[in-house]
């Protein structure tokens, strides 16, 4: 696949009067802010290397944020990320950061570097090492790259806290983790580095600590309810994690890796063992999905065992279908295999890092011994969301992003290149409200601008041709719900705000 991207050098416009038989022209600057004091975003400001890069026949959501000028792979596992693909990760982290606080949760951000020796401590180097980026500085002291920071989430708080008046204690960080990945493939699906917004709780009881997780749960749902995804949360496997319980959350999909057990009944849903159990049934169609099963359970089975905290890899693949095994808990409906991707995941941990770790705390009673504290860890990777949702939301014509990540809100397409007119249209609906919104300058035919916008995904598009000219309407576009009218100019503001109310 060729990949030269098109620089597309800022425009200069010019304004062309005749008096007479004098032909008087003038330049105008669009760069700069709005009556209201708001910066312009113009797509001739911000680097968009669109074009250059060939759609496959059969196009990924992976593929098309490369096309659309989202990202670039350095390696094999690692990517740039460019300046829309930026705009689409901060989003998420915003979002992110509102249901954390929501939580009474303080960021922080912890060191990417941590030592084997911690790691010997917690039991969790050796079933981790093949996985781990390991070197020896200056010193010879031996450091690793933290593909997770349970073990230094613990040391730290450990030094810090020493009495139950401290708890309960939430803390989360939004940072790049590394693991080195046997077969990194799907993009930011399954890579070597990666983004995870990463939430550890400390608790005085397991009472307490499940309260929490409760709490975290419900917060996760909102969240993922903001992106418009409909996910499934599941029992899952603790793996190497440790600890007493665990639940994932899914977003049912062809191109998942997992596969879950869903019950249309009361909606269940399990994987692990009740999904092997189902894969292994007596008829065909489920002995078809049982073969599947152990073919890429061999070779996909240490990503799960090693998964850890990457909270982000799947395992399994098998069929879309029903078995003859009822629900263990309505005993109504069947069992059905559903693909899944895995979006986030929460892990109930009691002492499982406390105890070898020393974080103890006195208790209320007065007891003389400290007890360990009770943990909890909630993942959810942002950067898989980002190539997740690529794939999952998008059509012929390109991405469709949801409207609370989305690049940009709106975007601004003249027919014709920009005027002073066009601009003072662009300004007059930034200052309306708190809509954001991107005018295409660049120096493009019409007919490229548009499809860019419906490759890059835009949830609107309004586009200012003859009709605005005029008469003063100007057609809107939104993929996502089938709109495409003409709205007039005084109108455009409210009817926005309308439109995107419902994305």
């Amino acid at each position: 696949m060729s990949m030269s991207p098109t620089f597309i050098p800022r425009p200069r416009f010019f304004i062309a009067k005749r008096a007479g038989n004098t032909l008087h022209v003038r330049s105008f600057s669009h760069h700069g802010l709005t009556k209201a004091g708001r910066p312009r975003s113009l797509l001739s400001s911000i680097w968009t290397p669109t074009g250059g890069v060939s759609a496959a026949l059969r196009e990924s959501g992976h593929e098309r944020l490369i096309r659309a000028g989202f990202l670039r792979q350095t390696l094999p596992g690692a990517f740039h990320l460019l300046p829309l693909g930026l705009r689409v990760q901060r989003k998420i982290e915003d979002l992110l950061e509102k249901h954390m606080q929501s939580l009474g949760a303080s960021r922080l951000s912890l060191s990417s570097l941590t030592t084997r020796e911690l790691w010997s401590r917690s039991g969790r180097l050796e079933g981790l090492l093949p996985e781990l980026f390991q070197f020896v500085d200056r010193r010879e002291a031996s450091l690793m790259l933290s593909p997770t920071h349970e073990e230094e989430i613990t040391k730290l708080v450990s030094k810090t806290l020493h009495s139950y008046r401290g708890l309960p204690l939430r803390l989360y960080q939004m940072t790049r983790k590394y693991r080195d990945e046997m077969r990194p493939r799907r993009g930011l699906t399954r890579s070597r580095e990666f983004i995870m917004k990463d939430l550890y709780t400390f608790d005085i009881s397991p009472q307490a600590a499940i309260k929490t997780y409760h709490e975290v749960s419900k917060a996760y749902r909102a969240f993922f309810d903001d992106l418009k995804l409909r996910v499934q949360v599941s029992e899952a496997s603790s793996g190497h994690m440790g600890g007493d319980f665990s639940h994932e959350f899914l977003l049912v999909t062809d191109t998942g890796e997992d596969t879950v057990a869903i019950c249309d009944q009361c909606s269940r849903c399990a994987n692990g063992d009740i999904v092997k159990e189902l894969s292994l049934g007596s008829n065909k169609g489920q002995q078809d999905e049982g073969e599947a099963y152990e073919e890429q359970k061999d070779g996909k089975q240490a990503s799960k065992d090693e998964e850890d905290k990457d909270h982000m890899n799947g395992d399994q693949v098998s069929g879309d279908g029903s078995s003859g095994t009822l629900c263990p808990s309505c005993n109504k409906g069947p069992l059905k295999l559903r693909r899944a991707l895995e979006l986030g995941h929460m892990f109930s941990l009691g002492t499982r890092y406390s105890e070898p770790l020393d974080l103890r705390v006195r208790t209320p009673d007065g007891s003389q011994e400290p007890v360990p504290v009770q943990m909890g860890c909630y993942g959810i990777g942002v950067s898989r969301l980002v190539g997740a949702i690529a794939e999952h939301m998008s059509d012929k014509r390109g991405l469709v992003w949801p409207r609370a990540i989305a690049p940009f809100e709106v975007v601004i397409v003249p027919s014709s290149p920009v005027t002073p007119q066009a601009v003072e249209f662009y300004d007059k609906l930034v200052d309306h409200g708190h809509m954001d919104v991107v005018l295409d300058d660049r120096s493009e035919t019409f007919g490229w601008k548009m499809q860019d916008a419906d490759l890059i995904g835009y949830p609107i598009t309004v586009v200012l041709g003859r009709a605005w000219r005029d008469g003063g309407t100007c057609e809107v576009q939104c993929r996502s719900l089938g709109v495409k009218e003409d709205v007039a100019v005084d109108d455009m503001g409210s009817y926005l705000e309308n439109l995107l109310s419902q994305l």
